[in-house]
């Protein structure tokens, strides 16, 4: 059966639509707002989105393989995006990158096996002034070190998805 955009997506897609000028500028915000329905990015959905928005599906393609934003596979709960560029691997994002793969016991890409933890290491996210720096779905975690990392984690176990020590 081919995937179809559900008639929510469409009432909501027509929305953001009418705050562009053309309808294929709201290309990002609908690729969240699919996003946000199913948790990822499935190419079926891509190409349902090209022809709604009227674009090529490769057009759709490059834009969710450029940004780490988009997920193609289904994510955990809490998606830790770890900055792995040069602010924040100075300031110890290899360090984070290690504790994580060993208390969440994944590599890089892998979910926990309760679907709880997903972890990506990133090339930027834009906040190298308060590096390193960790991205939890769509809020930042900044100056982390192994005793914020450690809480957060902590947090997150229970629920608790916050923003600590800025």
């Amino acid at each position: 059966m081919p995937f179809t955009l559900t008639e929510t997506f469409k009432t909501r897609a027509a929305l953001v639509c009418a705050r562009y000028p053309r309808k294929d500028a709201a290309l990002i915000p609908l690729l969240q707002e699919l996003q946000r329905e199913k948790g990822y990015v499935a190419e079926e959905a891509m190409d349902a989105l090209a022809v709604f928005l009227g674009l090529p599906y490769s057009r759709v393609k490059a834009v969710v393989t450029f940004y780490t934003m988009f997920n193609r596979v289904p994510a955990g709960k809490y998606h830790l995006q770890v900055c792995r560029n040069v602010s924040c691997h100075m300031a110890g994002a290899p360090g984070l990158l290690a504790r994580l793969r060993e208390k969440l016991g994944i590599a890089e890409g892998e979910t926990t096996k309760d679907g709880l933890f997903t972890l990506s290491a990133v090339e930027c996210l834009g906040a190298c002034g308060t590096a390193p720096v960790m991205q939890v779905n769509d809020t930042y975690f900044e100056k982390l070190d192994a005793g914020k990392l450690d809480a957060l984690l902590e947090d997150l176990r229970h629920g608790r998805l916050r923003a600590i020590g800025r």
